[in-house]
């Protein structure tokens, strides 16, 4: 990752992007990333539309963008008591994928997230 988060980032979304740059040894079957999760995570992205409950969907899901993903410039970051919105530009094997991310927290986990991004350019990139 050649921009990272500032540390005035929460410290489960420190955690959520130092997995998700980890790469697939790191992220393994889910497990560093599953307690920074709400059990019950409202999930909703371009391709899988709204999933709430969803955490062992989203699992599933970030384990293919984590086997692809080469590296994350971070472009815009802001933060609250309870939110976060990160904006990223994510190498891909056929090229760069803008993101926007906006998280909830609760309990100091993700409660909520709303990923944002061009679901056919992400497919055509080599992105899964």
């Amino acid at each position: 990752m050649s921009k990272s988060l500032s540390a005035s980032a929460p410290e489960a979304l420190q955690e959520y992007y130092r997995i998700l740059t980890g790469g697939p040894a790191e992220f393994g079957t889910g497990d560093t990333l599953r307690p920074i999760l709400s059990p019950h995570l409202d999930f909703t992205g371009s391709l899988a539309g709204h999933r709430p409950d969803s955490t062992e969907g989203f699992l599933h899901g970030v384990s293919g963008f984590i086997a692809t993903v080469q590296s994350i410039d971070i472009v815009r970051e802001v933060h609250d008591d309870t939110a976060s919105a990160v904006l990223y530009d994510s190498t891909l094997p056929g090229g760069e994928v803008r993101f926007a991310e906006f998280f909830t927290f609760e309990g100091g986990v993700i409660a909520t997230l709303d990923l944002h991004y061009d679901g056919q350019h992400y497919i055509a990139s080599g992105g899964r």
